[in-house]
């Protein structure tokens, strides 16, 4: 997930520099949502894993 959140970040920065605004935007916000979504499960995977271990 990761993964896709810097693909998409990468694109927007390219779209960015070429002048397509409305491209660079649309790949921004779907990069953010991506990357909060990836550290809400991070967070949750090392709660479980801790409260696994106790």
């Amino acid at each position: 997930m990761l993964y896709y959140a810097l693909v998409f970040l990468v694109i927007a920065i390219i779209a960015g520099v070429l002048g397509f605004g409305g491209i660079a935007g649309a790949a921004t916000g779907i990069a953010q949502i991506l990357f909060y979504l990836f550290l809400i499960l991070l967070v949750i995977s090392l709660v479980a894993s801790f409260i696994r271990r106790t």
